[in-house]
């Protein structure tokens, strides 16, 4: 798999530096500010730019929403409710594009659920709920 994105211009070191993210969470204790937002873009921010750059569109801005997609989904599952909290503040700080070209819309819906969640806030509206689905399939057709 790292050969074939390797193919496509995303050397494995680049793929390799997201675990960076996720190292943030194994400390003792909940990530301060700092960690969270080294988490945030090491795992969604450069998530999204990596999946926008193998569409063709490397310079459409998505790191925001990638950021804000990566806080609220550790807000979701996280079993500590500090650390919930403190992902979705930081969360609520992340601002994005809110333009999603044809190619980008998988990465748009993901940043719309992660929207949605971080208004409706917990309890967290279950993944495949009849709402949410149409809500997502309604920003693939539409891009809004």
């Amino acid at each position: 798999m790292l050969q074939a994105l390797a193919a496509h211009g995303l050397p494995g070191a680049e793929l390799a530096a997201m675990t960076g993210g996720w190292e943030e969470l194994l400390a003792a204790e909940p990530p301060g500010e700092a960690a969270l937002a080294h988490y945030a873009a090491a795992r969604g921010g450069a998530l999204f730019r990596h999946s926008a750059r193998l569409l063709g569109l490397a310079e459409h801005p998505v790191e925001a929403a990638g950021r804000r997609w990566a806080l609220v989904d550790l807000a979701r599952r996280s079993a500590d409710p500090g650390e919930a909290a403190a992902a979705r503040a930081a969360a609520a700080r992340e601002r994005e594009d809110a333009h999603w070209p044809g190619p980008l819309r998988p990465l748009g819906m993901l940043a719309m659920l992660a929207a949605r969640d971080l208004a409706r806030g917990a309890p967290w509206e279950a993944q495949g709920a009849p709402a949410r689905m149409a809500r997502m399939l309604r920003h693939r057709l539409t891009g809004r």
